[in-house]
């Protein structure tokens, strides 16, 4: 892909879903008793979810230790996210003495492709696609290599979910242009 098509195409994360094990267990009633930023009701769900001010966050803690973290737009500051509840798990006294390894299950970006797209068109000459726009304005692309899932608008706006890292989200938005001109070309002739 040139570069004058690259810049054709641009993204922003918008959230990072991130998982990650403090290998230690947590005192989920305690830790609700104590922190106001919490919501706690183990009769519907089994974990704590937590509220990090800065970055603003939240994130689903386990009795097990499991962490599961929302609403970053940065592996850094995800980190910072971990750190701030290792920082609130000391004022419980629970100690956590490793640096969590944290695994990115999600990405979610949105951005645009500058181009005004023909989603019928599409969803006939792309395969694995879904488009129902009597239910939703937009078209369900499933690329399978690099996995990835877009949402596509007619004015060329999108959502992408489903990578993992920067480079898999690149790559997607690559290949997602790729096909589009693909299919553009065949519509053209």
């Amino acid at each position: 892909m040139t570069d004058k098509e690259k810049s054709n195409s641009t993204y922003k994360i918008q959230n990072i879903v991130a998982t990650t094990s403090l290998e230690k267990p947590v005192p989920l009633t305690k830790l609700a008793r104590t922190q106001p930023n919490t919501e706690y009701n183990p009769d519907t769900f089994p974990g704590l979810v937590l509220r990090i001010k800065e970055p603003k966050s939240a994130v689903l803690v386990f009795s097990s230790g499991n962490l599961v973290c929302t609403g970053t737009k940065s592996v850094a500051e995800v980190r910072k996210v971990i750190d701030a509840v290792i920082k609130t798990l000391k004022k419980i006294n629970v100690d956590v003495t490793i640096t969590p390894k944290i695994t990115v299950q999600n990405i979610v970006a949105s951005g645009t492709i500058n181009l005004k797209l023909n989603l019928n068109f599409l969803a006939l000459e792309m395969e694995q696609t879904e488009y129902e726009p009597e239910q939703f304005p937009g078209l369900v692309y499933k690329l399978s290599e690099p996995s990835a899932t877009f949402l596509l608008f007619s004015n060329g706006k999108l959502v992408c979910t489903g990578t993992k890292n920067k480079q898999q989200l690149e790559e997607s938005m690559d290949q997602l242009l790729k096909n589009i001109k693909v299919a553009l070309k065949n519509y053209n002739q």
